[in-house]
């Protein structure tokens, strides 16, 4: 492995209603979305973003999977997203050192916002 590259890690998150899912990240959180397979797969874009959802039945997997997503100013996400999701979380600053909050999206996955500390 000495000169392996490794490329973008993409989060492989649950739905358990793929239609359900992808209306949500794009008229919620305004990701362009796709599915195949009849629903049984979907990806969600923004910007550098990507998302990829599997359709599940089990909604205790969904409820205990999550993602991470950086941002370059969490202020101005944070502000974007309360307006349109009443119920977010505040933003907090944790000791590993990034700026976070978060959102639970209608299938229990929990989204992850973060921005470098130092960025601020």
């Amino acid at each position: 492995m000495q000169n392996t590259r490794f490329g973008q890690a993409i989060s492989v998150l649950t739905s358990l209603d793929m239609a359900r899912t992808l209306a949500y990240y794009n008229q919620v959180l305004g990701f362009k979305t796709t599915h195949f397979k009849d629903h049984a797969y979907g990806i969600a874009v923004r910007a550098d973003v990507e998302l990829h959802f599997w359709a599940c039945s089990d909604k205790h997997i969904a409820e205990n999977t999550s993602c991470y997503i950086h941002v370059h100013d969490i202020q101005a996400v944070h502000r974007d997203l309360s307006l349109r999701f009443p119920n977010l979380s505040p933003i907090v600053h944790a000791p590993w050192g990034m700026d976070e909050f978060h959102l639970i999206d209608p299938d229990g996955n929990l989204i992850k916002f973060g921005q470098d500390s130092a960025a601020l």
